[in-house]
Formats: C-alpha cells, sequence, structure tokens
C-alpha cells in the first residue's frame, strides 16, 4: 500500500495564475464570492500579494488606504457596520 505523503502547498498570491490539473476551478468560491460582493476585489487581491510578497502588512500601507477607501465608497462599512476608531 502506497503512502500519500504529499506536502500542502501555500496559497498563490492571488493575481497567481490558476492551478492546472485537478485543482482548477471555474466556479467562484465563497470566499471569492463575499470579496466581489464589496465591489473591491481588485484592491483586496492587490493588498492580498503585497503581504505574500513581503510578509509584513506594516510595507502594505498604500494598498490598505486603498482598499479602504474602496471599501467606504462602495458602502460596505454601512452594509457590516464597520467604524473607523
Amino acid at each position: 500500500m502506497a503512502s500519500n505523503n504529499k506536502v500542502p502547498e501555500q496559497r498563490p498570491p492571488a493575481s497567481a495564475a490558476p492551478a492546472t490539473g485537478s485543482q482548477q476551478d471555474d466556479e467562484p468560491d465563497e470566499w471569492d464570492k463575499r470579496i466581489f460582493s464589496t465591489g473591491c476585489s481588485d484592491e483586496n487581491a492587490r493588498l492580498t500579494d503585497c503581504y505574500y510578497e513581503k510578509k509584513d502588512w506594516r510595507l502594505c500601507k498604500n494598498e490598505m488606504e486603498r482598499f479602504r477607501q474602496c471599501w467606504k465608497l462602495q458602502g460596505n462599512d454601512r452594509r457590516t457596520d464597520t467604524k473607523d476608531v
């Protein structure tokens, strides 16, 4: 009996090419649907990519600010009861 010694894959940045073979999925999952519904999926992808590349949120302040501006512009702060502190 063969053992299955697969190494878990890390999630690629949002802008990476889609997976091939059995991992390819043309249908958006629940996470994707929620992000797309905010109207800020591009800004979210840039923020996620920045963190993936730099591993430090402090180095992604510009991307975070663009995401926050989009979030407010789309009315998500009212929809989700987000409060500025």
